[in-house]
C-alpha cells in the first residue's frame, strides 16, 4: 500500500494506492488564502504541516487496515512557494505563493541584467518564481531576510516534518529559477545574483527515489508498520505526469486544476525563452518538460460560482444547459495575473459584452470559454516552441465537466483523453513515486496509462464558430493590457 499525497493551493489532497494501483481509499480538507494586499497572496506553513496530519489522521479512522500497510509515501504539491525557515526550522513568515504577484520590478530586473540565465534555468523570470520573491524579501523585510538558514518548498516542509530531512526533488526546484535545468543540480550564477548561498537549499533528489524515513513518533501515531520510505517526491505538474504516465517523448496533458498547465514531456532539456513557455526538469531521471503554466485554471469558475452562490458544477451545468454556441459574453480570466504567454502579473479579469440579457448561463459559459481560450494561447506557446501536440490527457477537478472539456477540445482542436481517476491525479502520481522509492522499479514499469474514460474530439462546425472568438479574445486583452 502507498499513500501519495498532493499540497494544493485550495486543499491538501491523500489517496491511499493498492498494489495494484487501485485508489482504496482517499481524503480531503480545505486550505485558505490569505490576501493581505493586492497582487499578494499567502498561506501558513503551519497550516499545511496540520492539513497533512488531519487528512492522513482521517484515512487512519476510516481505514485503519489499509493505512497499516503503507510502506511508502509520496509527496507533491504546489510550486514555486517560498518557506522560509531560521536555524530552529520555525517559519519565518506567511509562505508567498506561485500566484503572487509582488516580485514583479525583481523579475524584470532580472531579465534586464541576466538574461542569459534564461536559458539555464529554463524560462525568463516571473514574479510566482522563489528567486524573485527573496530579492523582494531582501528590499523589503531585510530583518527576515538575515534570518533565513533555509529555504524550502511547499510539500517539501510535510517532508521536513514527516522525516526530520530538508531535501526537494528535480522538478519542483525547477521552478525556483535557481536549477541547472540540463544538468539537474543548482545554479551558481542563479544563486549568486539573487544573494542565496547554497548552504540555505535543501539537497537535490530524484522524484522517485527515498529521501528519508518516517519518524516513529509518526508511525506509531497513524499504524504504521517501521521503515516507511518517504520518496522525494514532485512538483505538482510533474506528479500529475507521472499519475498519467507522461514520461515519453511527447506525451502530454492538460492540468486544470486551481491553476492550468499544458504540459509535454520531453527526452532532452529543450529551452525557448521567447515563447515563456517554461522548460524544465522531470521528477523521473533523465526526462524534462516544456510547460506553459496559467495562473488561472478552474479557479475562475469557482470565483463565478461562488458569487453567484452556487457550486462550479451547478454553474457548469447551467452553462451546458443553456449553450446554443460560443457565448456572446466574453470573459479574461486574468484573476490572478497570468504567465503563459504574457508574463504579466497585473492583467486583470474583464467581462465585455453585458447586455440586459446576460444571466447565469451565459456568464457560466464565458468563464469556461475565457478558460479555454487562454489555454489556445498556451498551445500556440508550445507549437512556437517547436513541439507539436495533437492528442492529451486532461486532469484537475475541472476534467469532471466533460462540457469544459469539449470547449477545450474545439477551442484548442485537439483530442482530448479524460481517465479514471483522473481529477486524482497529481496525488496518485505521488503514490506512484512512493511505490518506485520502496521497489526500485522502473518508471516504464510503474508509470502505465490508467484506464481512459472517453475520448473527446473536436466539433468541426464548433471549431469554425470558435475561430473569430479566440482572435477577439486576444485583441481585447491587447487593447486592454494599458489599463490593467
Amino acid at each position: 500500500m502507498y499513500l501519495g499525497i498532493d499540497l494544493g493551493t485550495s486543499a491538501i489532497k491523500a489517496v491511499l494506492v493498492d498494489d495494484y494501483a487501485n485508489i482504496v481509499a482517499e481524503g480531503v480538507l480545505a486550505l485558505s488564502i490569505s490576501r493581505p494586499r493586492q497582487n499578494w497572496s499567502e498561506q501558513n506553513a503551519a497550516d499545511f504541516w496540520a492539513a497533512a496530519c488531519a487528512v492522513i489522521d482521517q484515512l487512519k479512522v476510516q481505514y485503519p487496515v489499509e493505512i497499516s500497510q503503507v510502506r511508502g509515501i509520496g509527496l507533491s504539491g504546489q510550486m514555486h512557494g517560498a518557506v522560509l525557515l531560521d536555524k530552529k526550522n520555525t517559519p519565518l513568515r506567511p509562505v508567498i505563493l506561485w500566484n503572487d504577484g509582488r516580485s514583479a520590478p525583481q523579475s524584470q530586473s532580472l531579465n534586464d541584467f541576466h538574461p542569459n540565465l534564461a536559458m539555464v534555468v529554463g524560462v525568463p523570470a516571473m514574479p510566482g518564481f522563489t528567486a524573485p520573491k527573496l530579492m523582494w524579501l531582501k528590499a523589503h523585510e531585510p530583518e527576515v531576510f538575515a534570518k533565513i538558514s533555509c529555504i524550502l518548498l511547499p510539500k517539501d516542509y510535510i517532508r521536513l516534518k514527516l522525516t526530520g530531512i530538508k531535501a526537494t526533488d528535480m522538478s519542483d526546484a525547477a521552478g525556483t529559477w535557481w536549477l541547472d535545468q540540463a544538468n539537474r543540480k543548482w545554479s551558481a550564477e542563479s544563486l549568486d545574483v539573487t544573494s542565496i548561498r547554497p548552504s540555505q537549499l535543501p539537497l537535490l533528489l530524484e522524484g522517485n527515489t527515498p529521501s528519508g524515513v518516517l519518524l516513529q513518533t509518526l508511525a506509531a501515531r497513524w499504524g504504521m508498520g517501521k521503515n516507511v520510505i518517504v520518496a522525494s517526491g514532485a512538483g505538482d505538474a510533474a506528479s500529475g505526469a507521472v499519475g498519467l504516465g507522461a514520461i515519453n517523448d511527447g506525451d502530454a496533458f492538460i492540468s486544470l486544476g486551481t491553476s492550468g498547465q499544458l504540459f509535454v514531456a520531453t527526452n532532452s532539456y529543450r529551452p525557448a525563452p521567447s515563447t515563456m513557455v517554461h522548460a524544465f526538469a522531470h521528477a523521473i531521471p533523465n526526462i524534462w518538460l516544456q510547460m506553459a503554466a496559467m495562473l488561472n485554471g478552474a479557479s475562475p469558475l469557482a470565483w463565478g460560482a461562488d458569487l453567484f452562490g452556487m457550486t462550479p458544477a451547478s454553474l457548469a451545468d447551467i452553462a451546458e444547459a443553456g449553450f446554443k454556441g460560443p457565448a456572446s459574453l466574453q470573459f479574461l480570466p486574468y484573476l490572478s495575473g497570468e504567465r503563459t504567454p504574457h508574463n504579466n502579473p497585473d492583467a486583470k479579469g474583464v467581462f465585455f459584452g453585458l447586455t440586459s440579457n446576460s444571466g447565469h448561463a451565459e456568464f457560466g459559459q464565458s468563464i469556461m470559454e475565457g478558460v479555454a481560450y487562454t489555454f489556445a494561447d498556451a498551445l500556440k506557446a508550445v507549437l512556437d516552441a517547436g513541439t507539436n501536440i495533437t492528442q492529451a490527457g486532461v486532469i484537475g477537478g475541472g476534467s469532471r465537466s466533460k462540457f469544459w472539456v469539449q470547449i477545450l477540445s474545439n477551442v484548442m482542436q485537439i483530442e482530448l483523453i479524460r481517465y479514471v481517476g483522473a481529477d486524482k491525479g497529481p496525488a496518485f502520481g505521488a503514490s506512484r513515486l512512493a511505490r518506485m522509492a520502496v521497489t526500485s522499479e522502473t518508471p516504464r514499469d510503474v508509470c502505465i496509462r490508467p484506464e481512459i474514460k472517453d475520448i473527446i474530439s473536436p466539433q468541426a462546425e464548433l471549431v469554425a464558430a470558435y475561430l473569430p472568438k479566440i482572435e477577439r479574445f486576444r485583441r481585447l486583452y491587447h487593447a486592454l493590457k494599458s489599463e490593467f
